[in-house]
């Protein structure tokens, strides 16, 4: 007998000795250094499961064992914490630092940006033109409800939820602009104001001078003057389709016979602000809408140098005008 509990203890001790020593090899194989030599970016799809995951590890080489990895998720309560998403994994990580990154969710964040300024076609464009992004936008949003800023994204992100981003966050913006400025809000409607802001940005792209030609804008609507703004007519012309072959919006310059085109949108042949939007304006231009400077300007005109020259009598305006004329002239002729 006790020959035979003799052998039972040893036997346990045995037993005890592999299974620490089967624990020990588990163990250094789980934060051994991965043998993949290079960066490598890995994909999880949503509603792909644990053992999926580890599968797809091991096949790309990224991992040893992927019963070691469901293992590890589960001894470790990670299995329901793993994440959808692209990641980036560097060389050589672990199965331990692979499993760490998933359950984090240490995903590759990717950036798209849209410019002040855009059309609502210009941004279609644009998001239609990102290879990551999935599912072509057909419909062009209503010109001026899309906020202009850089956006993180994931590969396979749709671009019609990117579209929704950009809606909610310009109706987040013109919100808290106004909120900022209730003595102008009060007087216009949110149409009103992304109209308004939308050819301040279209007028003028140095920060400085967009309260400055707001205050014009302001200053002429408020004396029943026509805006008489370029950038409107060549809205009314083009609906927002942009030519982008260098020549400028139109594919070549404004014409004096171009300020006769017959369209609600023209604020040469019709008072006050146009229909709607003529662009997507920037948080910058939505808050100059709502706070203009407060000068007497009714003028101004381009200076040659990325600015404007401003007016307060038409006397100033047109030698204004007439020193631009000849600095382009001589542009023209070097």
């Amino acid at each position: 007998m006790a020959k035979f509990f003799g052998f039972i203890l040893s036997f346990g001790l045995l037993m005890l000795i592999a299974a620490s020593m089967a624990g020990l090899y588990a163990y250094s194989l789980y934060v051994k250094p991965g043998m993949y030599p290079a960066k490598e970016f890995f994909i999880i799809e949503k509603g792909t499961s644990v053992a999926q995951i580890a599968n797809n590890l091991e096949e790309r080489g990224l991992i040893e064992r992927s019963d070691l990895f469901i293992l590890a998720a589960r001894l470790t309560d990670k299995q329901s914490q793993l994440k959808a998403g692209e990641y980036l994994f560097p060389p050589a990580l672990s199965t331990e630092d692979i499993l760490e990154m998933i359950a984090s969710g240490a995903v590759v964040l990717r950036q798209f940006t849209i410019s002040e300024g855009l059309t609502s076609w210009q941004v279609v464009q644009e998001l239609n033109a990102v290879e990551e992004l999935e599912g072509d936008i057909t419909d062009i949003p209503l010109e001026g409800t899309l906020l202009p800023e850089t956006y993180n994204f994931q590969k396979g992100d749709s671009r019609a939820d990117k579209i929704e981003r950009m809606r909610a966050a310009m109706e987040k913006t013109v919100t808290e602009a106004m909120e900022a400025y209730p003595e102008i809000a009060a007087t216009m409607n949110v149409r009103e104001i992304l109209t308004l802001a939308s050819i301040i940005e279209k007028e003028t792209s140095v920060a400085h001078e967009r309260r400055k030609v707001s205050g014009v804008f302001h200053n002429r609507l408020n004396r029943g003057m026509p805006l008489q703004t370029d950038p409107t007519v060549i809205y009314a012309i083009t609906k927002g389709e942009i030519q982008s072959d260098g020549r400028g919006p139109l594919g070549r310059r404004l014409l004096r016979k171009d300020l006769q085109y017959d369209s609600p949108y023209n604020t040469y042949k019709y008072p006050g602000l146009p229909p709607g939007p003529i662009a997507n304006p920037g948080r910058a231009s939505i808050e100059a809408a709502l706070n203009p400077e407060t000068h007497d300007y009714v003028y101004f005109v381009a200076d040659g140098t990325g600015g404007h020259a401003f007016g307060k009598t038409l006397v100033e305006h047109n030698a204004n005008v007439a020193k631009w004329r000849q600095f382009r002239r001589n542009s023209d002729n070097p």
